[in-house]
């Protein structure tokens, strides 16, 4: 039987086994089985698997390059036209083209060119590639940890709570890794580990609306209901929609007996969960 198996393809690509083999089971690649029921993948699997390699390599979430990438799957049945398009990131946009036009796969958006901006072959950036200095390796890595412990939460969640770390001493500003580290601290009740680093991600990126809210969440269970009510408004600066973010906070202006600003996010949350089941 023709094809590439599993680890030549992961040498191939520049990717890690386990991160071939989740395309397959998020049904993004549907490879041959050998006799031996091992995967055989055929040269349109490998065009898609450089495809999200290059997506990786410019710091795209890993659930935006699956989304992406399956839309195309859909919208391109005929698995060898995949090989035809050229698909990179722009601007932190995934944007596909095909000689003709140029679109937003996860928005079906058709973008206008302006001017020249090139993709090169399948994968590379549109934007020019970062310099050493801008893009060391250990960022590189911490990105593979990262997406490594996305991948290890549902089953085996100490294992992902190494994977993090690991992410965050290659890359302490790691926003991501940061965030869902705390939450899993939290969840086996270490809130004041989950605290740093909440505090530490936003350090790092302040304006990152689900940790100040996580942040709150983990104040709460501190008992540092001002401290709790503060991140949530920090929270809410940046997503003003956040219905939980209003909700968390009117609850606290009641034990903090502010019946104004309770009754200000009471109105807003009401505002934005009308209609819901």
């Amino acid at each position: 039987m023709t094809g590439y198996g599993t680890r030549e393809v992961a040498q191939l690509i520049g990717l890690s086994p386990a991160r071939v083999r989740s395309y397959v089971r998020a049904g993004l690649l549907s490879p041959m089985l050998d006799p031996r029921g091992h995967f055989r993948f055929s040269f349109p699997d490998l065009v898609f698997l450089r495809t999200a390699k290059g997506l990786i390599d410019a710091r795209i979430p890993p659930r935006r390059i699956r989304r992406a990438l399956s839309r195309l799957a859909r919208e391109l049945p005929d698995a060898e036209r995949l090989a035809d398009l050229r698909i990179g990131a722009e601007g932190g946009r995934i944007v596909a083209a095909d000689g003709s036009s140029r679109w937003q796969p996860e928005s079906g958006q058709t973008l206008f060119d302006f001017g020249p901006a090139p993709i090169s072959d399948n994968v590379a950036p549109l934007e020019p590639p970062a310099s050493d200095e801008e893009c060391p390796e250990e960022r590189l890595l911490a990105q593979e940890w990262y997406e490594q412990a996305c991948e290890l939460e549902p089953g085996a969640p100490a294992e992902a709570r190494a994977a993090y770390e690991r992410a965050i001493a290659l890359d302490p500003d790691h926003a991501e890794a940061r965030v869902n580290l705390g939450r899993l601290l939290h969840e086996r009740g270490d809130a004041a580990g989950a605290e740093a680093q909440y505090r530490a991600a936003l350090s790092a990126r302040p304006g990152d609306a689900t940790a100040a809210f996580n942040l709150g969440v983990a104040l709460e269970d501190l008992g540092r209901l001002r401290e709790a009510l503060a991140a949530y408004e920090h929270a809410l600066e940046n997503d003003p929609a956040d219905a939980d973010a209003h909700f968390n906070a009117a609850n606290l202006c009641e034990r903090l007996h502010d019946a104004a600003a309770a009754l200000r996010h009471w109105t807003r949350y009401r505002a934005l969960t009308r209609g819901r089941d």
